[in-house]
């Protein structure tokens, strides 16, 4: 069975026509790292399943610095929500960290499966409510736990991600410049 046949009966039980349905409306791309596939002030028009590879969405402020929002490795989902859900353009850019095989599931053809196979809706739903729970509690991290400890729970929650990702972009994704992040790590070493 396929990765992303398999990440969806997690949640749902598909029959074997109803596989078969829900790939046919999918498309697998190759993407090559550093690839932007999704830019900021564009209409996002695909959720996007990781078979391999490594892929992360950030946004840039005003003063041209980039924030991490989240990381996808193989086995999980991204998109910009926003920009998928409202069909207004989005604020997130989506970038290839390193080569990646990647399913894409258009918007039309997301809702086309909704109709078709109904249980396809509640394996989304199930998807966004852990995706809107994950938020929260960074959210909430962020506001309530030191820098120290946001990035001791990556370590924990992501380990695979550690040495994968460029350290800037840790920092960037527990919320802290990559100087004050090297400075970090040093003295937590001494510890």
């Amino acid at each position: 069975m396929s990765q992303i046949l398999e990440n969806i009966a997690r949640h749902v039980a598909l029959t074997s026509a109803e596989q078969d349905l829900f790939l046919a409306h999918t498309q697998t791309q190759l993407f090559e790292a550093k690839t932007i596939i999704q830019h900021a002030g564009t209409v996002c028009k695909h959720t996007y399943f990781v078979n391999s590879g490594l892929l992360r969405s950030f946004y840039i402020n005003d003063h041209i610095v980039e924030h991490v929002l989240s990381f996808a490795c193989e086995g999980w989902w991204i998109s910009d929500m926003y920009s998928l859900l409202s069909g207004q353009p989005g604020n997130l850019f989506i970038e290839v960290l390193e080569e990646a095989q990647v399913i894409l599931l258009e918007k039309s053809q997301q809702e086309i499966l909704y109709r078709e196979i109904p249980k396809l809706e509640r394996f989304f739903r199930i998807l966004t409510e852990k995706s809107l729970v994950a938020h929260q509690e960074r959210l909430i991290d962020n506001l309530s736990l030191s820098a120290e400890e946001r990035y001791e729970k990556f370590c924990q929650k992501y380990p695979s991600l550690i040495q994968k990702v460029p350290q800037k972009q840790i920092a960037s994704y527990i919320g802290v410049t990559p100087e004050f992040f090297s400075k970090m790590k040093a003295k937590m070493l001494r510890k």
